[in-house]
């Protein structure tokens, strides 16, 4: 469980996206390409130099005891002995306090300078190196332990930036940079095709997707450009054959419409029993009609809330019960109107059917959506129901009744979630259902 844990807690950390993944993995690949060519540039470049550096200054350093240190005779200190000797313009001897004084407190100390220069020089020796506007190389030398040497490198400045580590970073900055456009490629085609897919889960059939990327992107566009084909053809299909029975039916039911208004007074009882079917029958199949349209306009246009229910307000002002409203300043959202007052009138129907008389419609705004919410004072439906009442010919028959094709809902469902938004039915704490539906600013 432990282990699981950490696993858990570092999988947060890890993007999730193809294209992250793959940039982070160039990344990576390319910081330890570079940590091996500095390696490799340090080991057999730059050392290389320096020990032969060491070398030639070693050589130099041991001319300037070859035949001893004469000051007893000449008066001189060691210092100025020593300096006496300089052949080299460039090389110059120190005391402790002056070569203080000249930087070495600043300098670099170098482990393998210091010991290749002990074995030149046949005893304990120290080098060290500072960078300034040039390089200069300090020798504590075994013979004269009490003195600094320092010799400049002449012609070596030193920039802000070393060329090693500039080369570095314009060919890591140039990877970096290629791997993402390599990936943001890879990536171009994936993306399209996640928003085709995200159309047709809504209803909406996009044009063929071009056949771009590499060969197993090519192969799944091409896959999701059959399916997608498919789909839609079968679309057409289910809904030629969904209107074509709807049509015939009507046929059938206007003759027995017609057959009952000559039925004789004797007989209607009968006729109004008749007469009430039919009209199920015909409200059963407008919304067989309803559920397979697309519900789609040309261009979704910025519309009020606010004014739809109006609408169904007013043309709702005759039917028998209490018809509440509650309106709240909405801004205008970008929605197919016809489709929003389709969902509220089935709302608004299924409130009247299954309640007692009393229907509250409120309009609601919370800084990110627009919503509408139907309220009825009904019996309501079992929590563990609700979910599928969304479902296509589905209907809370244990509480409220079995009238109906069961598409209300499901157009409903079907409608905003093209809408990209949400619907939420829920029982009220003083009886009834609440019907809430949330759609998007844009």
């Amino acid at each position: 469980m432990g282990n699981q844990a950490v696993t858990k807690r570092w999988h947060k950390y890890i993007p999730r996206s193809a294209f992250s993944q793959t940039v982070i993995l160039i990344g990576v690949l390319l910081l330890i390409n570079q940590l091996v060519s500095y390696m490799s540039v340090m080991v057999y470049v730059i050392k290389p130099n320096y020990q032969q550096i060491n070398q030639l200054i070693a050589r130099q350093v041991n001319l300037l005891f070859v035949d001893g240190i004469n000051i007893d005779r000449e008066n001189l200190t060691i210092v100025d002995a020593l300096n006496a000797k300089v052949k080299d313009d460039g090389m110059k001897v120190y005391n402790q306090k002056q070569a203080r004084e000249d930087g070495i407190e600043e300098a670099t100390y170098y482990g393998f300078l210091s010991a290749q220069m002990s074995d030149y020089l046949g005893g304990k020796a120290d080098v060290r190196i500072s960078q300034g506007s040039e390089i200069k190389i300090w020798i504590r030398p075994p013979q004269a332990p009490s003195v600094w040497i320092k010799v400049p490198l002449i012609g070596q400045e030193v920039s802000g930036i070393s060329p090693l580590t500039l080369y570095l970073m314009v060919i890591g900055a140039l990877s970096v940079a290629g791997g993402w456009w390599f990936a943001r490629q890879q990536n171009r085609p994936l993306k399209r095709l996640q928003k085709a897919a995200i159309s047709v889960s809504r209803g909406d059939f996009p044009e063929p997707l071009p056949l771009n990327g590499s060969t197993e992107v090519v192969e799944v566009t091409n896959a999701f450009n059959n399916m997608s084909h498919s789909m839609q053809q079968l679309e057409q299909d289910r809904a030629l054959l969904m209107a074509g029975i709807s049509h015939d039916l009507r046929t059938p039911l206007t003759r027995i419409r017609l057959a009952t208004e000559m039925m004789s007074e004797d007989e209607d009882y009968l006729k109004e029993g008749i007469v009430s079917d039919i009209e199920d029958m015909d409200a059963i199949i407008n919304q067989f009609i309803a559920y397979i349209r697309q519900d789609q306009e040309a261009i979704r246009e910025q519309g009020q809330v606010n004014q739809i229910i109006q609408e169904v307000v007013t043309a709702e002002h005759n039917r028998e019960g209490k018809l509440e409203t509650q309106l709240q300043d909405c801004p205008e959202i970008p929605m197919q109107s016809i489709a929003i007052k389709r969902i509220l009138s089935n709302l608004v129907e299924n409130s009247f059917r299954y309640g007692k008389g009393w229907v509250k419609i409120s309009s609601q705004f919370n800084g990110k959506a627009v919503g509408f919410c139907v309220e009825d004072d009904g019996p309501g439906i079992p929590d563990d129901q609700i979910p599928k009442l969304f479902q296509p010919f589905t209907q809370g028959d244990t509480a409220r009744g079995s009238v109906g094709s069961g598409l209300g809902l499901a157009i409903v469902k079907r409608i905003v979630d093209r809408h990209q938004g949400r619907v939420i039915l829920s029982n009220r704490p003083e009886g009834g259902l609440k019907s809430q539906v949330w759609l998007p600013l844009e």
